[in-house]
């Protein structure tokens, strides 16, 4: 919003376009002041910014290895109190991650060139009498701890009596 009242403050006036947008001038002016003096800016912000120093270089440190957790009691062994949170929060916001070991689970290895199978039921799942039509969906889900499903198969069959 801040950006549209600086586009458009020239034509409009701040007045109006904050009445129009509900929120208060002194809002945009104290957003106005902060932009020219730093020192304004709340003690989370520029606390964050200086933890996010720290964050990179000890995630440059580590080759991009480590992930909030690691980076987190690196920060506590070099003295840096810090939450946990706030180095998870930081390392979102910056786009950073450590790696993730382990192979990728793949469920299903689809062909867009292979046709799809036919429609037998046409989408209508009523039926007259009972055994009439059977419907089964098979689908990727781990059953136990450490299962691991190799694919995923969709398969719906009619059955006439």
């Amino acid at each position: 919003m801040m950006a549209f009242i600086d586009a458009h403050r020239e034509d409009l006036g701040i007045e109006p376009i904050c009445r129009e947008l509900a929120i208060a001038p002194s809002s945009y002016h104290e957003h106005a002041a902060r932009l020219a003096d730093p020192g304004r800016r709340p003690a989370r912000a520029r606390r964050d910014d200086e933890i996010k120093d720290a964050i990179k270089r000890v995630h440059e440190n580590s080759f991009g290895l480590y992930g909030s957790r690691k980076v987190w009691h690196q920060l506590r062994r070099e003295g840096i109190a810090v939450a946990k949170c706030t180095v998870e929060r930081l390392m979102r916001i910056m786009g950073l991650a450590g790696v993730r070991r382990g192979k990728k689970t793949v469920t299903t290895i689809s062909n867009p060139k292979a046709p799809c199978p036919l429609d037998k039921v046409n989408r209508e799942f009523r039926v007259s009498r009972p055994n009439a039509l059977w419907v089964v969906d098979f689908t990727y889900g781990a059953p136990r701890p450490g299962w691991s499903g190799r694919r995923m198969l969709e398969c719906k069959r009619e059955r006439r009596n």
